[in-house]
């Protein structure tokens, strides 16, 4: 909220006469009391004779395409001679006899604009009549030329202390929960915390205000009748009204000069009236023009796509949540929003109806979302706002505008509704003290309360706690303890560490979890969060069966994209997507990975029992097993080169080959032997698949992806990729440190001829099971073929690791155990050795 400093310092002074602050140390205060400011600015300077001006005669100049006014203006001796000054001047909202402000020659206004004499449309111009925005009192250029009251000063006087040019804006950060402070009237009982002084309700003395009162009548009657329909929840709804006021009357500056520094632009007497005392008292009023009223007033739920023009002129379709107020001739106003068109005030309008009222806060903000119009009005009551300064905002705002405008009030009022009774809240007074660790005496906290204005009722070590009806936040003693803390200061509570407990580390499947990752990550491959949700059509586009598992997609009923509605069973479509962003961007070497949660559904959503009391056991366990089914996944993907060409050598392309060893740096990170056989899974090539199982049991699928499947995504041919169920690997621990061998390592190699459709995978099997236990490892280190072979037939070359552990192998040691394992291969699979 903008507000400025001698406003807010101004109300306090009238109780504490001797209260003076710099800015700063008001800012200070802000923040003690838990409001953080956005900043604050000074009014710019002006500097060079700034004088007070009254305007003696107008000379319309109509010989140019714009209206000009050539006007001579007493500025009294403040040029030197006491002569007329003259002034060419485009402004049309003064005339003759009027006060203004004046620069002259010489001056520098904000901005570094200097005036100086000049001649323009045939006159010589010897200064300027000062606007607002041109003064640095408001950012609107169309804010007129300022009229001061005659009383202000005389001619040649000097108008910075009338204009009160010497002061701070300050952009105050109101939190939702505190809407009271959105006026004067709540950020100056604030201020009075902060600094310690005595403070005085302007809502109960409008006179701590500078306002009086006393003129405006009791009410002795119902003004008009209104009907509160019980669905709209508006708490009060009160009216009263102004007849024969001047339509031409422009508000006086001071009352310009509040909005104005607050952000509000003035617009005529009765609309600058209702935002004055919205800014002063946070009650939103309304100004109607009484003569487009016709009958009583209707507050009712709106009709789902009625038609109404509100006052920025937009017609808007209104929904059946949102409530107007409505008379004989149809929609006048959206409640706690903003006005319709059909009763503006206008340059002719002389009876005015005020309004004040208390709307339900849920009500305004969902209607301000959903027609996205924000107001000032629907700031505050979303927020909150006192239902009990009803009464003294209607009487504020009539005397202020019969001051302004002329007129007379009417002494019939109408009002409907009553101040909700505020309840009470139950709290030790101990508890601040036991929450924040820092005794406070129960005559603090009772004191504290008191001034938020509470009523306080103590009895023994409990108190009974009222708060006050501009205090709706204040529900249940935790609240209650906050004021207390924030008023005594929260930089007063001293930061005690807690002690940490002792405990295990992390679990073992956390353990593997991260084991998992920090091997893909030395392995090569970037990490990406993919994302949960994915496209509602995937698995279409893929080819699968009804019946296949990964259909079992939980659907989300209030999705962020309504084409992505669905969270994935598998991580492939969102790292394939990740990895089509970085082909599309020129990364064409890319080679990522993700190891997330996947979901699947259980069973349909269980009914939400009642909360009135604790679900039986039955009941938990139905929630429980309705709960999708979320495994953790692993999946790589990776496209071009993952050896790079320089003068080491050639380089090579990722293949199906890396996205299985990627699969097998997952399991030795997760202390497991994986088996490697032919497979076949969508989206995945079905002759280049690889199915990864552990123990028997299918835990997933590597090679290269489906060539349809690559197009559709724009991913080049021979993309590859790897997914695997990680929860559905055994949680395996070895506590026990390897045994080391201290005994050096044997190498041989054997060759194997075999057919073409044996795989290479299961032939090291046999020669693994064939050459026994001294056999460390065997890898495949080549695959020859040739016409010398054989038709249909291959070589496959492997190299044999041998050691014991209790003596070095001799070659006559190893080189059994070499042909026992070609022997096995020869019973089993037909392989001949190969010398």
């Amino acid at each position: 909220m903008l507000i400025a400093q001698n406003w807010v310092t101004g109300l306090l002074r009238h109780t504490n006469p001797d209260f003076r602050v710099c800015s700063a140390e008001l800012d200070a205060g802000f923040v003690r009391v838990g409001f953080e400011t956005e900043g604050f600015e000074a009014i710019p300077e002006s500097t060079g004779p700034l004088v007070i001006g009254v305007v003696d005669n107008i000379e319309e100049l109509t010989s140019f395409k714009k209206p000009i006014r050539y006007c001579k203006v007493n500025v009294g001796e403040a040029n030197g001679t006491g002569e007329l000054q003259g002034i060419v001047c485009g402004a049309r909202n003064f005339a003759e006899g009027d006060t203004v402000v004046v620069s002259l020659p010489g001056a520098e206004l904000p901005g570094g604009f200097k005036i100086a004499a000049r001649k323009t449309y045939d006159h010589i111009s010897d200064g300027m009549i000062c606007s607002a925005a041109e003064l640095g009192l408001s950012d609107k250029q169309n804010s007129g030329i300022i009229t001061l009251d005659p009383s202000a000063g005389k001619p040649g006087d000097d108008a910075r202390e009338v204009l009160g040019l010497s002061d701070t804006v300050f952009d105050v950060n109101i939190t939702p929960d505190r809407g009271y402070a959105l006026s004067a009237r709540g950020l100056s009982r604030e201020l009075a915390s902060a600094f310690g002084l005595d403070y005085t309700d302007i809502a109960q003395n409008p006179a701590a205000a500078g306002h009086d009162l006393s003129e405006v009548p009791a009410p002795s009657s119902e003004l008009l009748s209104v009907e509160l329909k019980p669905e709209t929840k508006a708490i009060r709804f009160g009216l009263r009204k102004v007849t024969g006021i001047d339509p031409n009357v422009d508000s006086p500056f001071w009352l310009q000069r509040e909005l104005m520094l607050s952000g509000q632009r003035p617009v005529n007497a009765a609309t600058d009236v209702t935002n004055y005392v919205m800014l002063l008292l946070g009650q939103p009023m309304h100004a109607f023009d009484a003569t487009a009223i016709a009958g009583g007033l209707n507050v009712r739920n709106a009709e789902a796509g009625e038609i109404f023009e509100t006052l920025d002129h937009v017609k808007r379709t209104l929904d059946a949540g949102d409530v107007v107020i409505c008379d004989d001739n149809g929609i006048q106003s959206l409640a706690g929003v903003m006005g319709g068109t059909r009763s503006e005030i206008s340059d002719s309008t002389t009876e005015v109806f005020l309004e004040a009222a208390t709307w339900d806060p849920i009500t305004v903000a969902r209607t301000s979302r959903r027609h996205k119009l924000s107001s000032e009005a629907s700031r505050r009551f979303e927020r909150g706002v006192d239902p009990a300064i009803v009464e003294v905002a209607l009487d504020l705002a009539c005397a202020l505008l019969v001051d302004i405008a002329g007129g007379t009030i009417s002494p019939a009022r109408t009002l409907v509704g009553d101040v909700p009774a505020m309840p009470s809240i139950e709290m030790r007074v101990t508890k601040p003290s036991e929450l924040a660790g820092v005794e406070y005496s129960a005559e603090t906290v009772i004191a504290r309360l008191e001034e938020v204005g509470c009523l306080v009722e103590r009895s023994g070590e409990l108190l009974s706690v009222t708060p006050p009806t501009w205090r709706s936040d204040l529900t249940m003693p935790a609240d209650l303890v906050e004021e207390v803390l924030r008023l005594e200061g929260l930089e007063d509570i001293p930061l005690v560490l807690p002690t940490p407990v002792g405990g295990r580390g992390l679990t073992p499947a956390q353990r593997r979890r991260r084991a998992i990752g920090h091997s893909l990550a030395y392995n090569g491959y970037a990490e990406i969060l993919p994302s949960p949700f994915i496209n509602n059509d995937t698995f279409d586009a893929w080819g699968l069966s009804a019946e296949d598992e990964r259909r079992r997609v939980v659907a989300v009923q209030n999705p962020l994209e309504s084409d992505r509605a669905v969270l994935g069973t598998t991580l492939l479509p969102s790292m394939l997507d990740a990895l089509a962003r970085n082909v599309a961007r020129g990364r064409h070497d890319v080679s990522l990975f993700g190891l997330q949660q996947v979901s699947f559904t259980k069973a349909a959503a269980s009914p939400m029992p009642s909360v009135a009391q604790r679900p039986d056991e039955e009941t938990v366990n139905e929630l429980l097993e309705s709960l999708p089914y979320q495994p953790l996944h692993v999946a790589t993907v990776g496209t071009g080169a993952i050896e790079f060409e320089g003068p080491w050598g050639k380089g090579r392309s990722y293949t199906f080959a890396d996205a299985i060893e990627s699969a097998r740096v997952v399991a030795r990170a997760a202390d497991v032997e994986i088996e490697v056989s032919a497979g076949q899974s969508l989206p995945w090539h079905p002759g280049r698949c690889a199915a990864l199982s552990v123990d028997g049991q299918v835990v997933g699928y590597a090679g290269e992806l489906h060539p349809q499947v690559l197009e559709a995504l724009g991913l080049p041919a021979r993309t590859c990729a790897m997914e695997l169920n990680v929860t559905a690997v055994p949680l395996v621990e070895r506590f026990p440190a390897p045994v080391l061998s201290s005994f050096p390592a044997l190498h041989q190699d054997i060759a194997l001829v075999v057919d073409e459709a044996v795989p290479a995978e299961t032939v090291r099997r046999v020669v693994e099971e064939g050459a026994g236990q001294l056999l460390e490892s065997v890898e495949l280190f080549d695959v020859y073929r040739s016409e010398s072979l054989g038709q249909g037939r291959k070589s496959l070359a492997f190299a044999l690791l041998f050691r014991a552990n209790d003596r070095t192998l001799t070659d006559e040691e190893a080189n059994v155990c070499r042909l026992a394992a070609a022997e096995l291969a020869s019973e089993q699979l037909g392989a001949e050795l190969r010398s």
